[in-house]
């Protein structure tokens, strides 16, 4: 892999590997292995993946989170959900070198589809790690730093800040504020990254290098990108923190990538 996290072909490179984990989370992996494969075994998941700063090797104990992705042979149901819950639940109490766990689940139709083609199978086949069953990346496409895949990524954040303003409406507690920053600063600045991707011509999941690429674009806003990467590290509860990110720095983004790369394909 070249310094621009691309292949020896141009195409963008798996960014994580069982190899890269730390030995702190070796036994918090190991865990979560074990207890996806008792929980729904063959006959609900075709496979398993890990993915974030864990299998990148950057983690830091106690602060990072564990990020799965659970892909189902049918479409995640109730129950799915629930047990998925339990796990997260389980894992994030019995080991303290972690904060929290989330966990992505999806049918392997939808993940495997035309419209979630450099979307969700982007994702898979790059940014996901195999943990358990039959990895789908044999499935999908070699990507490249393109704005096709700029605008099916991160092309709908117009549709995500009112669902953030909602939430720190809602939010009672400063931990709720903290979770909700760390999300938001991530999606802002891997945003702000893919949005001068394809003139960049690579990939990164660093946010301290992705929000220093946006900057050398667009200067006027690096500051913030550069505070959004921080947040996205260490989360904050200040409400004037959020403000900047949801209602200066996201609305302007929103339009500039519109601008640039158009809207993402709707969903149903």
């Amino acid at each position: 892999m070249n310094r621009r996290g691309l292949d020896h072909d141009g195409a963008i490179a798996r960014d994580g590997s069982l190899e890269r984990v730390s030995a702190v989370f070796v036994p918090v992996v190991d865990a979560a292995r074990a207890r996806i494969a008792g929980v729904f075994g063959r006959t609900r998941l075709h496979s398993a993946y890990v993915y974030g700063s864990i299998p990148r090797g950057t983690a830091v104990p106690g602060v990072s989170d564990l990020d799965l992705l659970l892909a189902l042979r049918d479409e995640p149901a109730d129950r799915d959900r629930a047990d998925a819950a339990a796990i997260e639940a389980a894992l994030d109490h019995d080991f303290p070198e972690i904060d929290g766990v989330g966990t992505l689940l999806a049918g392997t139709r939808t993940l495997l589809s035309d419209l979630e083609r450099h979307d969700l199978g982007f994702f898979v086949a790059c940014l996901c790690t195999p943990l358990l069953g039959t990895d789908l990346a044999g499935q999908l496409p070699r990507y490249r730093p393109t704005s096709l895949l700029a605008r099916e990524t991160n092309g709908d954040l117009a549709l995500v800040l009112p669902r953030w303003r909602a939430r720190v409406a809602e939010a009672v507690t400063d931990r709720e504020r903290r979770v909700l920053s760390r999300g938001v600063a991530r999606r802002l600045v891997r945003t702000g990254f893919t949005l001068v991707m394809p003139g960049w011509g690579g990939w990164t999941s660093d946010l301290a290098e992705a929000a220093e690429i946006f900057g050398r674009s667009y200067p006027e806003r690096a500051e913030q990108m550069r505070r959004a990467a921080i947040v996205g590290r260490s989360p904050a509860a200040d409400p004037e923190v959020l403000g900047m990110l949801i209602d200066d720095l996201g609305p302007w983004l929103a339009a500039t990538y519109t601008a640039v790369h158009g809207e993402k394909a709707p969903r149903p």
